[in-house]
């Protein structure tokens, strides 16, 4: 079939031009990248403190969004399947804590980034590469009907009705980080439940030893998908310990409402601790496996995108420092936590690991 009957000729001609010319993420602004001498100094700063402790600086909302490029699309959030109840961030099971003070990492306390802004500031690059396609096209992603298939190493393969699956688990709103590879950063209220209890379900054999997930492959859909700029479908994966882990959600709304298409509808990956592009959007598959799957910007580009994608400030993307972040809605930058903050909770995953190495 030719690409003029999924897009018109204007369409086809910006998508091969950005195609051509923007294969990889474009490296953050001039203004966005730390200087190397000062990234140095901070690095042995951080050093000598210890890999897994510091602080957020505290910094307050900006009065200027960093979205606010040209016309927003307008967005229309649909409600929840009927039967299925939202409730509270506080109703989230809290995590067991050393400190006196209690720690609850499902939630936190700092400002939540605008509907509007996490709803038109999207990597989606089956709907786009600019950050506002992704909701300017959304239209043509149809989340029902939708299945998601389960198989690989699991006592109990089946295809499930994204609407049935949605009702196997209760609902949990979770306020978490989120840190783009890119350097920008917002916060998040998801709306899922744990992918490690759909993984208990499913009964995973003794050779399972990752999970390996798909993107819906319908150019259709999914227009972009009739470029190069990836390999196609979209692959991302997660060592089993991960994919259990408390934290790591599968997410089928945000702030109450269903996903939005240009959020990964209707259910997508969701891993705080690591950069945003391992949150695979529109999920159709997940399997188990007992070799390390593939993912997709690991294949397109080894050297800058690893298997693991831990949020690290210590190691640096080839093109740019992972030093420092900046949040959607502020006017400064804010020093990057290891583990996007939740290092209390994870790092004992990766005991005895070169996180250099292993990125």
């Amino acid at each position: 079939m030719r690409r003029s009957s999924y897009v018109g000729r204007d369409v086809a001609t910006r998508i091969a031009y950005n195609a051509a010319m923007r294969r990889l993420p474009t490296p953050p602004p001039s203004s966005d990248i730390t200087p190397e001498a000062r990234y140095l100094r901070r690095r042995e700063i951080l050093k000598s403190a210890g890999l897994f402790v510091g602080t957020a600086a505290a910094m307050g909302t900006g009065l200027v969004a960093l979205t606010g490029r040209g016309r927003r699309a307008t967005i229309t959030a649909e409600p929840l399947p009927a039967g299925l109840v939202v409730p509270s961030a506080s109703a989230a099971p809290a995590a067991p804590s050393s400190s006196a003070a209690a720690r609850n990492p499902f939630t936190t306390d700092e400002p939540r980034t605008p509907y509007e802004d996490v709803t038109t500031y999207n990597n989606y690059y089956e709907l786009g590469l600019d950050k506002e396609d992704p909701a300017r096209n959304a239209k043509t992603l149809k989340p029902r009907p939708w299945t998601v298939v389960f198989e690989g190493e699991i006592k109990k393969p089946q295809r499930v009705d994204i609407d049935t699956l949605l009702k196997w688990f209760p609902l949990e709103e979770r306020v978490y980080r989120m840190r783009c590879v890119e350097t920008w950063s917002m916060v998040i209220p998801w709306l899922g439940f744990p992918l490690g209890k759909l993984l208990e379900r499913l009964e995973p054999t003794s050779r399972a030893k990752y999970v390996a997930f798909n993107t819906l492959m319908d150019p259709e859909q999914l227009p972009f998908q009739l470029t190069d700029v990836l390999e196609w479908p979209y692959r991302e994966g997660l060592r089993l310990d991960e994919a259990m882990h408390p934290l790591t959600m599968l997410a089928a709304g945000l702030y109450g409402k269903s996903l939005p298409g240009q959020n990964g509808a209707p259910l997508r990956l969701v891993v705080p601790w690591k950069y945003g592009f391992k949150g695979i959007k529109s999920i159709v598959r997940i399997a188990l496996v007992e070799k390390e799957p593939q993912t997709s910007w690991n294949m397109a580009a080894p050297r800058e995108y690893g298997f693991y994608a831990n949020v690290n400030p210590q190691v640096a993307h080839p093109r740019w420092s992972q030093a420092m972040e900046r949040r959607i809605g502020d006017l400064e930058k804010r020093p990057t936590l290891p583990f996007n903050g939740y290092a209390e909770e994870v790092a004992s995953l990766y005991a005895g690991m070169d996180l250099r190495m292993s990125y």
